[in-house]
């Protein structure tokens, strides 16, 4: 194929969604591996969004404190990132682990401080960040030079590193759970904490450490909003993706792989109204009827996972959201 034929067909519209739906749907594969690892071990973490959002801003006034190459400050943004995300779910699972309040409130709580009228927007406002645009963000890469490629180049071979770092995540979460003596330990909490007990399985530090690893994926997520797709910070930058990966768990059932694949299906529904736009599709429309379209899947979605039929059929931990009081068994 002509390289003027390749560059047409790369500028397809179908292929520009698809690429569009990896770059948006990358921080809700993040996010969605967080919560996985948390309801695995049967925490249900509603503050996904809060943690998104104290992941951004953090994330980005790293990159613009710090006075280092580009690669190091990038690094070290997402290392802080996530370490803001784990933070705050901490706060989490301090609440509904040692203190046993209640799972749905405490992450909506959590979500309420931290979110677009609270403590990332004060941190954005007080540290001074609002419409600057960032030192430094991450660019796409050509991988191997097959970026122009017909088709498959602009879709796998010239994304970020935050991109190709995901992939590697998915599959190290998914080996995790399925093949390691640990995952089956936290999946065992998840299912059954009480017979886990038994079996000598710390079922408090268990769910600790995956509820704060959860937190950290979070805060990545974030960062991948104001460090790549709107390279600044935005009060409410994330747009209530947290949401969506939550629904994103139930609709993989539980499973890291389906993860991957859900979230580019939502990330194409973010992108499209978009690349309508850019090429003047669908003109008439409201760009608000197109930007709702994966708010509206994830209601779908829960809506059909909403009974305890279907809860069971999904495969949904069994002691997801119940606290575990050891003096119970």
């Amino acid at each position: 194929m002509s390289p003027v034929l390749a560059a047409a067909v790369n500028d397809s519209f179908l292929v520009v969604v698809l690429a569009a739906a990896v770059v948006y749907g990358t921080p809700l594969v993040y996010a969605a591996l967080g919560e996985l690892l948390a309801e695995r071990s049967g925490v249900l973490n509603l503050g996904v969004e809060g943690m998104m959002l104290v992941g951004a801003v953090m994330g980005f006034w790293t990159v613009q404190r710090l006075d280092v190459t580009t690669n190091l400050s990038l690094v070290a943004a997402l290392g802080v990132a996530a370490l803001a995300g784990a933070a705050m779910a901490l706060i989490h699972a301090f609440l509904v682990i040692t203190l046993r309040a209640s799972q749905i409130v405490s992450g909506l709580a959590l979500t309420i401080f931290a979110g677009a009228a609270g403590l990332s927007s004060y941190l954005g406002n007080d540290l001074d960040l609002a419409n600057a645009p960032a030192k430094h963000h991450f660019a796409e890469i050509d991988v191997l030079g097959l970026a122009d490629t017909p088709v498959v180049g602009p879709i796998l071979f010239g994304q970020s590193a935050l991109v190709y770092a995901s992939w590697a995540c998915v599959l190290a979460v998914g080996l995790y759970l399925a093949r390691t003596r640990p995952g089956l330990n936290v999946r065992a909490v998840g299912e059954s904490p009480g017979a886990a007990d038994v079996m000598g399985i710390d079922v408090t530090a268990y769910r600790y450490l995956h509820t704060l690893a959860g937190g950290a994926f979070a805060g990545v997520a974030g960062a991948c909003y104001s460090l790549q797709i709107t390279p600044q910070w935005v009060s409410g930058v994330t747009g209530g993706a947290g949401w969506i990966a939550i629904a994103l768990v139930i609709f993989s059932f539980w499973r890291a792989d389906l993860c991957l694949v859900g979230a580019y299906l939502f990330g194409a529904f973010s992108a499209l109204p978009f690349s309508l736009q850019a090429r003047g599709y669908l003109a008439d429309v409201p760009s608000e009827v197109f930007q709702s379209l994966p708010y509206v899947m994830t209601i779908v979605v829960l809506v059909i996972v909403s009974t305890g039929f279907a809860k069971r059929r999904l495969g949904a931990p069994a002691a997801l959201g119940v606290p575990y009081v050891r003096e119970e068994r």
